[in-house]
């Protein structure tokens, strides 16, 4: 009679994973099913389980295997309720996927997954200060998670914080500068820098700058006139002949400039002030300024592709000013 083991549920484990690899959702989860003969309570077995149910949208049998998991406390718990809030949040169930993520860090401590999703939950019901919170702690727990950055962007927008955006975009692009939502990112980061600059309709040579009063009254009150008035340079004469590519470069290391410099006489204690300016401002004061901008372009601008293709040398000189920080 064969002898079923562990080895066995390993092999089942992997040929699922390769079929969901490939969308194959259905096949997977009949591989699955084989493996839970062999142990219907395999923590391993049932994660991943309800992790391929999510991505068929059957998020109730999702939570079901996710509690198969949760109940024993053993492997995969934390990605089991990681897993289950997520199916509870896309359910509308918002309050029970808030519960599952804060029991997941009373259990587990900061999780920077648990953070993102748990903000994913808030963002989807706008309840955008709260997202912000979960983005932050997210990007806390680990500053490299790509998606964090641009979702607190995304959330930053919502709440009209447009220099706490662009800091968040930019970030974002550094850490993924050639997919297809760092298309979106980088046309949000321009469309920001912008935004509070329009020219008027009847003297095109006019500059109109729409800060209001409790903007300006704000925490970067200062920086969105700096940043605006960085814009509105754009046009003077002694700009006209240069490229748009120079004209990013040059306002990209001024607002980080300008940023470094306001923070010498802050005392705040925030990702803005104590992470993402301090980052920035080295950069601006770098040799690097250039190469960043062209490398966050990427994804929209065929001429800082070629610009980094000639540039090769200092291109890997970046990449190891930006490893040693």
């Amino acid at each position: 009679m064969p002898c079923f083991g562990q080895g066995n549920i390993d092999n089942l484990v992997q040929l699922a994973m390769d079929y969901h690899d490939i969308g194959e959702y259905e096949t997977a989860i009949g591989i699955y099913h084989e493996a839970l003969r062999i142990d219907p309570k395999s923590t391993l077995v049932n994660y991943e389980l309800a992790m391929t149910y999510v991505y068929l949208g059957n998020y109730e049998k999702a939570i079901k295997h996710s509690d198969i998991v949760i109940k024993q406390k053993k492997d995969n718990v934390l990605l089991a309720h990681i897993t289950k809030g997520s199916a509870l949040s896309n359910l509308g169930k918002t309050k029970q996927a808030i519960k599952t993520f804060n029991d997941a860090i009373k259990k587990f401590g900061d999780n920077y997954l648990v953070y993102f999703n748990l903000g994913i939950t808030y963002f989807n019901t706008h309840d955008n200060k709260n997202a912000e919170t979960a983005f932050i702690n997210a990007i806390t727990n680990n500053p490299n998670h790509n998606s964090s950055h641009i979702t607190l962007a995304f959330t930053e927008m919502r709440l009209n914080n447009r220099v706490q955006a662009i800091l968040s975009l930019y970030y974002f692009l550094l850490l993924e500068p050639s997919s297809a939502r760092s298309e979106t990112a980088y046309f949000l980061l321009k469309e920001q820098l912008v935004g509070s600059v329009q020219k008027d309709e009847h003297d095109p040579n006019k500059i109109n700058i729409m800060i209001d009063s409790q903007t300006f009254d704000s925490e970067f009150g200062t920086a969105e006139l700096m940043l605006a008035m960085l814009e509105a340079t754009n046009s003077i004469e002694e700009n006209k002949n240069k490229t748009p590519e120079e004209l990013f470069i040059e306002n990209t290391k001024s607002f980080f400039m300008m940023l470094g410099e306001l923070r010498e006489n802050n005392k705040k204690e925030n990702i803005w002030w104590n992470f993402y300016i301090p980052f920035f401002y080295e950069l601006a004061k770098s040799e690097y300024i250039d190469v960043f901008c062209h490398y966050i372009s990427i994804s929209s601008n065929n001429n800082a592709v070629e610009w980094l293709k000639t540039n090769d040398d200092k291109f890997e000189n970046f990449i190891n000013w930006i490893t040693e920080k």
